[in-house]
């Protein structure tokens, strides 16, 4: 039987870990499948790029394209360019993307001038705001792909509503879920609540990096007034991605931002975020995956957005959207810190075995 040959492309974070999984079961099927890893280079910081392929035990990537930072155009543009070559030379039978980063982006513009297949692993999501450039890429790579794998059921309705083919849809659950189900017993090994003093439940932990709520700085002042407020009631943890603590800088709030219950560090690994994460009281965050493992671990969730292309996490999870606004952030939390603020469940499919439905559909539609 002659081999298929895939190829996933990463490029950020997210990619990584909704990677792992996938990676780990096509290569089961080593008689079926040969699996190659491009690396973009979108995120080449070591604490989010390497660190990620050491704690997730991923193998090397088997091409590294290092494109480095830029706008999004110039970084989509040499994404594109190098990817052409690479792929060209291949000749995969099928190009595998994850989420909405711009390296996923430029993969589903190359594959298509070169009609190859293309996968997208979370397809679907979508968040109704065409100023986030996430969404500009989720709506551009789901109207390439061939083969289309949705991690909740508003997916299903928004690729119906946009017309694409039952035949290319298929609801398969959430891979990033995988992940954390596969990586959590390590993670609770993790000293990182000892290394930082803290005890379980008696902290918030918090993420944010979003352009829309770290380069505007009456936005950025806001929000820093906010947790502010919240951090006098239980101390706040906020590992800073580099592009959140330049703008903390640059707008003179770093001095606003430090109280006692506010504790700014460095950024973590993996496996340190995720015990972070999971003894926590709370979680504020505007990232989307967060929202998603937060809803699976059953903690509290206050995402600082106006919007969110995961509903199944306000809908059914523990996720509450309370926008920009100080008030309404603030409000949010302390009613979770009161005890009256909202519950959930974990969605269907969010079980960690999304990466074997996955390759069992390729297995049959490869084949």
């Amino acid at each position: 039987m002659l081999k298929k040959k895939i190829v996933l492309v990463v490029g950020a974070r997210p990619n990584f870990m909704k990677s792992a999984p996938l990676m780990r079961e096509l290569g089961k099927h080593g008689d079926r499948f040969e699996t190659l890893l491009i690396h973009t280079g979108q995120h080449y910081d070591h604490k989010l790029s390497q660190l990620f392929f050491d704690e997730l035990k991923m193998p090397k990537p088997d091409i590294y394209l290092g494109v480095g930072s830029g706008s999004h155009a110039e970084q989509t543009a040499r994404i594109m360019t190098s990817l052409e070559n690479e792929l060209t030379e291949l000749k995969p039978d099928l190009v595998i993307v994850f989420g909405d980063v711009n390296s996923t982006l430029a993969t589903s513009i190359v594959t298509s001038k070169l009609w190859i297949k293309l996968g997208h692993v979370e397809a679907g999501l979508r968040s109704f705001d065409n100023t986030m450039p996430e969404e500009i890429n989720r709506i551009v790579t789901d109207r390439l792909s061939d083969y289309l794998f949705v991690s909740e059921p508003s997916g299903l309705a928004n690729l119906k509503a946009e017309g694409v083919a039952d035949k290319k849809v298929f609801f398969t659950g959430n891979i990033m879920i995988d992940s954390l189900v596969s990586n959590l017993a390590v993670a609770n090994k993790s000293d990182i609540l000892q290394r930082l003093n803290l005890r379980p439940k008696e902290y918030i932990a918090m993420t944010m990096h979003r352009p829309a709520n770290v380069d505007d700085s009456e936005t950025l002042k806001g929000i820093i007034t906010s947790i502010q407020k919240i951090s006098e009631r239980l101390p706040i943890v906020f590992p800073c991605h580099p592009r959140t603590r330049n703008r903390i800088e640059e707008f003179g709030l770093l001095k606003s931002s430090q109280s006692t219950g506010l504790r700014i560090i460095e950024p973590l690994g993996y496996l340190d975020f995720l015990k972070l994460q999971a003894d926590s009281r709370l979680v504020l965050t505007d990232s989307g995956g967060i929202q998603e493992e937060t809803t699976y671990l059953q903690i509290p969730c206050i995402t600082m957005r106006e919007n969110t292309e995961r509903p199944a996490t306000v809908d059914i999870g523990t996720n509450v959207i309370a926008g920009t606004d100080p008030k309404r952030i603030t409000e949010g939390a302390l009613a979770t810190l009161d005890g009256t603020g909202k519950k959930g469940t974990v969605p269907e499919l969010w079980d960690g075995k999304t990466a074997g439905r996955i390759v069992d559909i390729l297995i049959d539609k490869l084949f």
